[in-house]
Formats: structure tokens, sequence, C-alpha cells
């Protein structure tokens, strides 16, 4: 169980480092606005973001 965490953790930072590498303009963008939204918008967009990836989860692996 502890590798596949760790290979899902791995896989995670790969997928992260792809918009730099591509359009650094675009996420150096993207940081800002981020930036610049109140405490509770970046709670509820990671909530939000849980919640789809643990759909994509269940529905991917029934």
């Amino acid at each position: 169980m502890w590798n596949e965490i760790l290979i899902a953790g791995a896989l995670m930072l790969v997928l992260e480092g792809i918009l730099p590498i591509l359009n650094p303009k675009s996420f150096k963008q993207m940081m800002f606005n981020a930036s610049q939204m109140s405490e509770q918008q970046l709670r509820w967009s990671g909530i939000i973001s849980m919640v789809i990836g643990a759909i994509a989860i269940y529905v991917l692996k029934h």
C-alpha cells in the first residue's frame, strides 16, 4: 500500500511540473491569481479538487 501512495505522490509531482515547463508565463499568472484569492476561496477550491479526485478514483477503480 505504501508503495502505491509513494507512486501516486511522485506522479502528482510530475503532473504539477508540466505547466511550468510548457507555459511558464501562464503558470506565473495562475500563481498570481491564486495569491489574490481569499483563504476561504482557496479552501473551497481545494475541497472541490479533492472531491473531484476522489470521485475519479472511485469511478476508475470500479
